[in-house]
């Protein structure tokens, strides 16, 4: 028997649309957001841009190395909210209306990203515990749509960093802190500090600033209270403004030690940490990985493989220190 042509014809469309459609599932998703056939990333952060801008290469080194060039084979949506979070949510959703492939973001935004879409890819890069900010529930295996790097340790590195700045200045008997009430991580960072305080016979005095408002009248606290160092704690609001820290540290002649090397290198005296910069290469390679077709639940959530000691010996001589030989000969990096 025969088979009219009109049944004959809907059968192929049918098959037609079929194929296509199980074709859309299987392409990677670098095929997906597209602008013409170059897939686009949204880039988001919660800060400004200008004082990250290495974060941002390195971010872009790292896709270069998973085999994607920006303007080449790839584009980036960059969104900054200038370290007010409430505007977060709206550039989320605006990167998701506009159907990008991965959205990369600071530990910051990550939530607002996650809460934004539960299909799109999401690389963080984050200074906190990733299971404790509730981005995902294992790090070894991470669930949903999300995965990427944490330079946390607990409040193991602030342990670290008490006694490295016992070993600069042994004389000063209270300790500041200066916190951001706003980061998650700032619990974990003072544990560390009162531990390590403890051990040592040392007073911690923490004063909480929520931005560069706060930073003049703290300062004037620690210096009330007559402290002979301080211990900055982390989180990316002060890593944004850490020029106005760096620069009030030096006017009140107070040796401070810092959560990361960019303080350092703008004049700070000390720091101890994991390489930020590092992470966000690590970002970009994932980024990349999946571009081409990985899922976030491929690709465990990295941890710090490297910590560095960075030593400002300009600062130490200003501040009438001298570093001692276990500490110079320690150091990763030395700036003169």
């Amino acid at each position: 028997m025969s088979v009219p042509k009109e049944v004959m014809f809907e059968v192929k469309r049918r098959d037609f649309i079929s194929l296509l459609g199980g074709a859309a599932v299987a392409w990677p998703l670098a095929a997906r957001a597209q602008q013409g056939l170059m897939p686009v990333i949204g880039f988001l952060r919660s800060t400004p841009s200008a004082p990250f801008e290495h974060f941002t290469a390195a971010f872009r080194q790292g896709l270069k190395d998973a085999g994607f060039i920006e303007g080449q084979n790839v584009s980036i949506e960059y969104r900054y909210a200038d370290n007010q979070p409430d505007r977060l949510p709206a550039l989320a959703t605006d990167l998701v209306r506009r159907g990008v492939a991965v959205i990369a973001c600071n530990g910051d935004a990550a939530a607002a990203a996650k809460a934004a879409t539960r299909t799109i890819p999401i690389v963080f890069s984050t200074g906190e515990d990733p299971v404790r900010q509730g981005l995902v529930t294992n790090l070894a295996r991470p669930d949903g749509n999300l995965t990427g790097v944490t330079f946390f340790s607990g409040g193991v590195l602030s342990e670290k960093r008490m006694e490295l700045l016992h070993d600069l200045i042994p004389k000063a008997t209270l300790v500041a802190a200066l916190a951001d009430p706003n980061y998650g991580g700032a619990e974990a960072d003072l544990q560390g500090a009162h531990t390590a305080g403890r051990a040592l016979g040392k007073q911690i005095m923490v004063v909480n600033a929520a931005g560069q408002a706060d930073f003049e009248v703290a300062f004037a606290k620690f210096a009330q209270a007559g402290a002979g160092a301080l211990l900055v704690a982390g989180g990316s609001v002060f890593t944004s403004q850490r020029q106005a820290i760096v620069t009030l540290a030096a006017r009140h002649a107070l040796p401070t030690i810092y959560p990361n090397r960019e303080y350092v290198v703008a004049g700070g005296l000390i720091s101890y940490s994991a390489s930020v910069a590092g992470a966000y290469r690590q970002v970009g390679v994932y980024t990349g990985r999946i571009l081409s077709g990985a899922k976030p639940s491929d690709l465990p959530v990295r941890l710090p493989v490297k910590l560095e000691l960075v030593i400002n010996l300009k600062t130490a001589k200003a501040l009438g220190l001298d570093v001692p030989p276990s500490l110079h000969v320690r150091a990763d990096e030395v700036i003169e």
